[in-house]
Parts: C-alpha cells; structure tokens; sequence
C-alpha cells in the first residue's frame, strides 16, 4: 500500500465484542479491544471503518464518527439505503468523507466506477447481479434439477446463505444495494419501500426448465432504468437470453450490466461477497480517504457536498409508479385440456392490451418438459407476451387464475429485452 498509494497507513485499534476468536493472521494483538469508544474518542484515529452491519449500534458508532471530524468507511448497506442523506450531510458539515464500495457487490468497484470512471455518461440503465447466494441457487435448480428447498439447505451447510435466509432469497438484500446504485446512477433519493421487491423463494424448477426451452434463464435482477423523464427501480427474479453476458454469470459471482450514452454498454464482474472481496473494497476506500486528507482536503469537502443522495438530475429523481412500468412477461397457468380452455385465457390477455410472442402447450407445438396430459386433468401452458404496463399484467392473470379452467398453480416472471 505504501508502494502503491505513497501513504503510510497504521492499523491503531480495532474493536470487537469477541477479541479471543482465531483471526487466522499475525498482528500485535494489544490493538484489540471490547470498547468501540477507544477508536471514535481517539483524537490521532482520522479514518474508522464500520463492518458491524444493521441500522441500530452501527448508526451511532458512525454518526459519532462523523461528528469527531473521522472519515469513515462502510460495508453498510442496509444503513445506506435508508439513512445516508442523513450521514451524507453529517459527513459534509464536518468535512469528511464517507465512503462504501464494499456496500454493493463486494469486490467489485461499481460504486467507484459510477462515481469515477463512467462520470462523463448519463446512464441509461443497469441490470444486475447482486445476491450470490440467488445466484448460487439459481445455478444449481438449472444446472442439476434439485428443487428450491433443498439447494437453499445446501447452501446453508456450505455457508453460501445464512441460517436465516429472508434478506437474501426475498430480495431485500439487493434492493438495498439497487437503492445505492440508483442514487448514484440517477440522482434523487429512493426507498425500498417505493420499489417492486420479489426474490426467489418458492421458485419453481419447471419454470427455470421452461425458460431455458425458449431460449432464456431466469436471475434475480436489479434493475435500473431512465423511463423518459422518470426512473424505475425495481428487483425481481427475470428472464434474460441466454447469449448475453449476464446470463453467463453463475454460482455465487455478481455482475452488473451497465448501459451509459457514451461509453455504451459495459459489465463489471466479479466475486460480490466474502471476507477476502470485501476487505479488497475496504482497503481501497480507506486509500482514497487517505489521498483525500493528505492531497486534497477542498476537494473532498466538496465532494460530499454534492453527494449522490442530495445531487438531482434533470428529470431523474421522480420514481415512476410500478404498475405504469413497460415489461414483457413469462406467464406459466396450468390447464384443463378441454375445448375452449386456451382460448379464454388468449381473450383475456387481449382484451388488456397484451400481446403474444410465443406460446406452448401440451396441445400444440413441442410439448413442455413433463407434461404428461394423460396423468391428470392439468398441463402447463407457457405464454411469453408482448411489452404491456406492469398494471395490465396485473389485471390479466387476476383474470386468468379466476377461470374454472386454470389450476391453482401459475408463475409470473418479468422477461428484458437485453442489449447484447
């Protein structure tokens, strides 16, 4: 680092409740302590890093931070999306810095890249993998046919989800960093509570065996787009072809998929989790404060002055509401095979405006993987429509799951038309 960087950096203290633990390296061990307030009232610590994590204990230690002129560093995402103009502003009135590459997609350095390196570009929009343990799951129901339930038990054993899974597989964990990424992708200040939030829980094989069959696989997305003069945010498990890059990323690696008016489309991948990526991003943070406070002290009290979540872009701050969003779907029903079953569900999708673009069933063209008509009175019908609003979509398979023809099963998944 002193190489890289011509700073000399020195580790001073570090605080944990449990200081007994392995830490599985060699350092002087009389920096450690129980007390968090042997670093935030230490007058010679300038940078404190926060990895505690949550939105209570973590909040304080870095308000406190904040307010003792420290900069800080943060893998903090949760805290972030509904917090940070608050700490931003904090961080501003004291002249600091607060910085979190390590919040989104561990190590890969997205945060760096919107801020920095893609600054001269409007961004259009972006997808992204941002849930390893999704995307491990993901992988393995397609890869090996092993149902929902069970890779996620997998997972946990191999310590690729946690004992309490909800953040990760119902998508709130993502939506936390979609929200990071769209403050600085956009300008404008959101909330998870505006957005549409859908993981992955109960998703069924057959559908990840479908969508295959039409050329696509299903991910859990983030996706950001500028929708005329409005953004839509939103994160939910969708089809993407499978001869695009993201649909290549697979077990617990991340990527996002950016799309900017000059620099066109790029895609950063890499490991978005983990001890070792994490720290990578930390590290880095606490190098650029370091430049900061040593080379350019105007010009990071500037910098959090115009932070993401206070800067406002022409038209980009307004979240367009849910239901007006444009998307094409995958819609899975099951049928009775009787006369005029399939019909009445093609008349309800025309009379909201909703085309299609392919369809099969049991009836007609290639019969689906598995069905089997002659096992019982039910067989999957896959539709795969036209763009429609979010609202239309909504209405229609109300409708259809109301029909005494429709079986009680049924799937709905959003289906991005990506830029290769």
């Amino acid at each position: 680092m002193r190489e890289r960087t011509g700073i000399d950096l020195v580790l001073k203290k570090a605080a944990d409740l449990n200081i007994k633990q392995e830490w599985g390296f060699d350092f002087p061990k009389e920096i450690l302590t129980t007390d968090a307030n042997e670093v935030l009232d230490d007058p010679e610590i300038k940078i404190v890093i926060e990895l505690i994590g949550g939105k209570g204990i973590a909040k304080k230690f870095i308000e406190k931070a904040l307010s003792a002129k420290k900069s800080v560093v943060t893998a903090n995402k949760a805290l972030l999306a509904e917090h940070g103009n608050e700490l931003f502003e904090l961080a501003a009135k004291n002249g600091v810095d607060l910085f979190y590459e390590a919040a989104v997609a561990g190590g890969i350095p997205i945060i760096k890249a919107l801020r920095e390196g893609l600054v001269a570009n409007p961004i259009r929009s972006l997808h992204g993998i941002l849930n390893g343990t999704c995307n491990y799951i993901l992988t393995r129901m397609e890869r090996e046919g092993i149902a929902f339930d069970d890779v996620l038990k997998e997972a946990q054993k191999a310590g690729f989800a946690e004992a309490e899974p909800s953040l990760d597989v119902d998508g709130w964990d993502t939506a936390h960093k979609a929200v990071i990424l769209a403050q600085l992708a956009f300008g404008g200040q959101y909330s998870v509570t505006q957005m549409k939030v859908k993981g992955i829980r109960g998703l069924g094989g057959q559908d990840v065996e479908y969508a295959k069959e039409f050329g696509y696989r299903i991910k859990l997305l983030a996706i950001l787009k500028k929708a005329g003069e409005q953004v839509e945010i939103c994160v939910e498990p969708a089809l993407i072809p499978l001869d695009h890059l993201l649909s290549k990323v697979d077990m617990s690696f991340n990527a996002v998929f950016i799309d900017g008016e000059v620099v066109d489309q790029t895609m950063l991948y890499g490991r978005g989790a983990g001890r070792l990526p994490t720290a990578s991003a930390v590290v880095a943070d606490v190098a650029d404060v370091a430049r900061n406070m040593l080379l350019a002290p105007q010009c990071r009290k500037s910098r959090q002055e115009n932070n993401p979540l206070r800067r406002t872009s022409t038209g980009g701050n307004e979240l367009k509401p849910s239901g007006e969003a444009l998307t094409r779907a995958y819609l899975r029903f099951e049928l009775q095979d009787v006369t005029g079953a399939l019909a009445k569900v093609t008349k309800i999708l025309a009379d909201h405006d909703i085309s299609i673009l392919a369809l099969t069933d049991f009836m007609r063209g290639k019969p689906l993987p598995g069905a089997n008509p002659a096992a019982g009175t039910l067989a999957p019908v896959v539709i795969l429509t036209g763009e429609a609003k979010t609202a239309a979509l909504d209405k229609a398979v109300e409708a259809i799951t109301k029909l005494t023809e429709v079986g009680p099963s049924y799937a709905r998944f959003r289906v991005e038309a990506m830029k290769a």
